[in-house]
């Protein structure tokens, strides 16, 4: 699914560049549950951009599904982004005015699907996460775990290879960190790959694989043993 090979990437800031990723090369197969994992700085949210194909690597090559992300123009890394990838983060990015289902649907409208399957689609995926009697509700009506059930929904509702979540209870307390990460495992044994990014070693303890990272380098890649798989 994921193949990166010797990525590089490079930000030109000031007098001093600043090397954010100095030669990732990995692999992440079809229906894995992966975890990214390092402190501030580490590299890990730009290896997130670069898998999201939110950026380009400065060099290296990486296939997605088959393709050689790093030759797409922006319209082809934005198609590639709606058909392939979900994205969920720490913060919701809800609009305030839309209710849960007008959010849900918002990825389809930009898609150019017809009304009707959008609003079949979006009340599909609120009942999967739980909200099929919330989603009428606005923002301010859903409480902090509510709110990220809808973006996990709106990730899920083009029907997405992939999932890449953000730091995904960062604003949330300890017991609704618990049930959106039961949420996420749920949804990899349906046969979602997961790619999980955090700084925190107990959402990490969720995924089956552990990458860690360190000054924009892999050290270290290994099989989760944790009882919450």
């Amino acid at each position: 699914m994921i193949e990166l090979t010797d990525i590089v990437k490079t930000y030109n800031a000031g007098m001093q560049p600043v090397h954010a990723l100095r030669g990732i090369s990995l692999k992440i197969q079809t229906g894995e549950y992966v975890a990214i994992m390092g402190a501030s700085g580490s590299g890990k949210s730009t290896l997130m951009h670069l898998i999201g194909c939110l950026d380009r690597p400065t060099s290296g090559r990486f296939l997605l599904a088959g393709k050689e992300v790093q030759t797409l123009n922006q319209d082809e890394l934005a198609d590639i982004r709606n058909r392939l990838i979900g994205f969920v983060f720490q913060q919701f990015n809800l609009l305030p005015r839309m209710t849960a289902l007008e959010n849900v649907m918002l990825p389809l409208v930009y898609a150019k699907v017809s009304p009707s399957i959008r609003r079949e689609r979006a009340e599909t995926v609120l009942k999967l996460v739980g909200l099929g009697d919330r989603m009428h509700h606005r923002p301010n009506q859903l409480s902090g775990g509510q709110q990220q059930r809808v973006s996990i929904a709106r990730s899920l509702v083009n029907e997405p290879q992939i999932i890449v979540a953000d730091e995904p209870t960062g604003a949330l307390d300890s017991h609704t960190s618990a049930d959106i990460m039961t949420l996420l495992k749920e949804l990899h044994s349906q046969g979602m790959t997961v790619i999980l990014v955090t700084h925190d070693s107990e959402i990490a303890s969720y995924a089956r694989r552990l990458i860690r990272i360190k000054d924009g380098l892999i050290v270290g890649d290994t099989l989760s043993v944790s009882t919450r798989m």
